[in-house]
């Protein structure tokens, strides 16, 4: 048993070769579950322990929808600019390119359109990596060119939230993309073209009170954090106590706010049988 125990006494490794574990091969859920970071991949990024749902942006999501992985980006270099000199602690123009240098992401949301099953749809996805997935005047300019893709192209769409709100660097204009995405789906509805919302987390403030919520069908993954203002802001303004887990997708969809909750591994399947159904098409298999 000679290999238990340390023959030689003294030995150290210098510095220059101690070895540390490679970031990204593990991954701890919020439940303290560990999960083995390939694994998490291919489990469409959700922990097999407990089902958590891990956070991912339109690389992956783009990855599970599309077939082969295989699309076309629209608007790829449309990016934000300061019209209001706004500063804070920084300048907004700073934290716009330390933003894009981080995330290699040109905005909070990156639109696309390729065959999920076979057939064309057009998707809009949000990435909250990118300053907390705020919806500033690229994101409502986005969304409204990708309506106008889906209007010209008889495709329907698809809209994938996670977002913190509004863009606080954009003030006004942020808002005003409360309206304009309103209205093109509004004409994406009067050209009889399906639209679907996925609700992921966290869906919240100007996202959940405008494209958010307009879905033909709203749907969510599971325990994904949907509302408008948070618990204390709620509580303040109502003056009353809240529900345990008011604002988790199962809540909602309990009181008639979401459509369907669905797993990550059958979003694709779903969203498409979904399609099938509204738009009175055979079903896919």
């Amino acid at each position: 048993m000679a290999w238990f125990k340390r023959t030689q006494k003294g030995i150290q490794t210098p510095t220059e070769q101690k070895k540390d574990v490679p970031k990204g091969l593990w991954y701890k859920s919020p439940t303290g579950k560990i999960v083995d970071a390939d694994q998490l991949e291919s489990n469409f990024y959700v922990s097999p322990e407990d089902g958590y749902h891990v956070r991912i942006g339109s690389t992956e999501y783009f990855k599970i929808l599309f077939d082969d992985n295989n699309f076309k980006e629209l608007d790829k270099n449309l990016s934000a600019k300061d019209p209001l000199n706004f500063k804070d602690s920084k300048k907004y123009t700073e934290r716009l390119k330390t933003a894009q240098e981080k995330t290699d992401l040109k905005d909070a949301i990156r639109t696309a359109t390729g065959k999920s099953k076979g057939k064309d749809i057009v998707i809009a996805c949000m990435d909250f990596k990118f300053i907390g997935g705020s919806m500033g005047s690229v994101v409502g300019e986005k969304i409204a060119r990708a309506a106008d893709y889906a209007i010209e192209h008889k495709l329907p769409l698809l809209i994938i939230s996670k977002s913190g709100g509004a863009r606080m660097q954009e003030a006004v204009l942020s808002l005003m993309q409360l309206a304009k995405t309103s209205v093109k789906l509004a004409q994406l509805a009067e050209a009889k073209l399906p639209y679907i919302s996925l609700c992921t987390d966290p869906t919240t403030g100007g996202t959940t009170a405008s494209f958010a919520m307009l879905g033909d069908i709203n749907i969510s993954e599971p325990g994904a954090l949907i509302g408008f203002a948070g618990p204390r802001v709620v509580k303040d303004t109502t003056g009353k106590d809240l529900p345990k887990d008011f604002q988790t997708s199962e809540f909602l969809q309990e009181h008639g706010f979401l459509d369907f909750i669905t797993k990550r591994s059958e979003l694709k399947n779903k969203i498409n049988l979904y399609l099938d159904l509204i738009q009175n098409q055979p079903v896919r298999a």
